[in-house]
């Protein structure tokens, strides 16, 4: 996993005073319902009125699939075929990227490079297998930073042809929301300077499947299997677990060579996922919990009332999960190296990039609302950053040269870490880099098209932080 502050909140004390303040006083969303597989399916975009906040509140309106937030769960096996017609009724084009899922290139939903943005009224089919099993999502990307932050995004769980043995399967999409405490609405300021230079758009109030006080009733001894994904645009989840024992499983949606055990703060950047394997050890009349570190300490993400007798003992740690395929980064002594600085941002040592093919200030690049670059040039190019011939192996040492963390995400493949003693970390599509930080990655270059690799921190992404690649056929 990446690194992360050995932060032990695995028992916790919790507050009423801590739970509200940590949940940030937001939603109340049921289970999301397993999805129809007829197809086609529509997945209409649209605006909704929503009780995010409390009943004191007045409803927000947000965008949401199916007018929902987040959008229906959509459940198939893994080697399904997955069709959904998005409908737009929105006001905006908009598109829908799979995150994390390895598809054909013309189905990875980027306006401008794999699709036209899909106008209000219209709609575009998506059509696509699913070769990995695993927790993946599905998410606006186009102007993400404003739409994913509004409300679209949604869980899309890939099961295993043999899945683990649990008594709940629970996906868990954490998320923030910057809402006006005045009116109840999200704060319409996506082009805040603040946070296109710096951290990026933090929320105010916390949500675990659109609820502020999300809770699902549990018994002694129930084993679980917790698909977390970080599905705000800027926030770094750092997790524990109190009246729970856990394994984490699965990391991106791709499985361990064996179960973790969680005793240390689980860090999750934005679009990270992963699974656990959880045990409640909590006894009946007590509370379980999903923790998250905060600034004055460990709060309340997610509850679990633990009431009853149990029906079964204490079961032995699990078994890994199957390996998918394709995880193997193979050619690492021949491969090409493409060396890759993360620049800009507030604080930074940058003086000037290129602009539109232009070199410019960072002051005319600030105008310009732009403060970010990859290796020196500032947004998506006409041409590719490096263009790779179908299964060549590439690394990529990255450089953190900014005062702010970055999530770096790769469309369309997964990779590997390549760490300083020359092993390989487990495979990722998304990977947080750290200030000051050089990090490597290593993948095969083997599913053909354009391929894009940004920030996923996203006003970062849309203030300069988005490259791409080329794979031939």
């Amino acid at each position: 996993m990446d690194p992360a502050p050995k932060r032990r909140i695995n028992r916790v004390n919790l507050t009423r005073r801590h739970l509200l303040a940590g949940s940030g006083a937001v939603l109340a969303a049921s289970a999301l319902p397993r999805a129809s597989r007829a197809a086609p399916v529509s997945l209409e975009a649209r605006t909704a009125r929503v009780q995010l906040t409390p009943e004191t509140y007045p409803a927000t309106e947000v965008w949401g699939y199916d007018g929902r937030s987040p959008g229906p769960e959509l459940r198939l096996r893994q080697d399904e075929r997955l069709q959904r017609r998005l409908v737009n009724r929105l006001a905006q084009p908009t598109t829908i990227h799979w995150h994390g899922i390895r598809i054909a290139n013309a189905m990875d939903g980027v306006p401008g490079l794999t699709q036209q943005a899909v106008p209000p009224g219209q709609s575009f089919d998506y059509d696509f297998v699913l070769p990995d099993a695993g927790t993946y999502w599905y998410h606006a990307h186009q102007a993400s930073a404003e739409q994913v932050a509004r409300g679209l995004s949604g869980p899309l769980i890939v099961e295993e042809a043999e899945a683990p043995e649990v008594d709940h399967d629970l996906a868990l999409m954490l998320d923030d929301w910057r809402i006006d405490p005045a009116t109840g609405q999200i704060a319409d300021d996506f082009g805040n300077l603040h946070d296109l230079s710096h951290a990026g758009r933090y929320g105010n109030l916390v949500t675990t499947n659109g609820a502020f006080d999300f809770a699902r009733d549990l018994r002694p001894n129930d084993r679980l299997r917790l698909r977390l994904i970080n599905a705000a645009n800027a926030r770094i989840f750092e997790l524990g677990l109190s009246g729970l024992e856990g394994w984490v499983v699965a990391l991106d949606g791709m499985p361990l060579p064996a179960p973790r055990p969680l005793t240390e703060a689980l860090v999750l950047a934005p679009a990270q996922r992963a699974d656990l394997i959880v045990d409640v050890t909590a006894k009946a009349g007590e509370t379980a919990w999903l923790a998250r570190a905060e600034r004055d300490g460990a709060v309340g993400q997610a509850r679990f009332p633990v009431a009853g007798t149990g029906t079964k003992p204490r079961r032995d740690a699990p078994a890994p999960l199957p390996p998918n395929p394709r995880m193997e980064v193979t050619g690492l002594a021949d491969a090409r190296s493409i060396s890759f600085r993360m620049e800009g941002g507030a604080m930074g040592r940058m003086q000037a990039a290129v602009l539109d093919g232009k070199r410019q200030s960072f002051r005319d690049l600030m105008q310009a609302g732009q403060f970010w670059a990859f290796n020196g040039v500032v947004g998506r190019t006409e041409t590719p950053l490096v263009t790779a011939a179908r299964g060549e192996t590439l690394r990529l040492p990255i450089v953190n040269d900014t005062a702010f963390p970055h999530a770096m995400h790769l469309h369309g493949h997964h990779f590997r870490e390549v760490r300083s003693d020359g092993t390989l970390g487990p495979m990722r599509d998304t990977l947080l880099v750290m200030s000051g930080e050089t990090r490597e990655i290593a993948f095969v270059a083997d599913n053909p098209g354009d391929w894009l690799f940004h920030c996923h921190m996203l006003s970062h992404a849309a203030a300069g932080m988005t490259t791409w690649l080329r794979v031939t056929a």
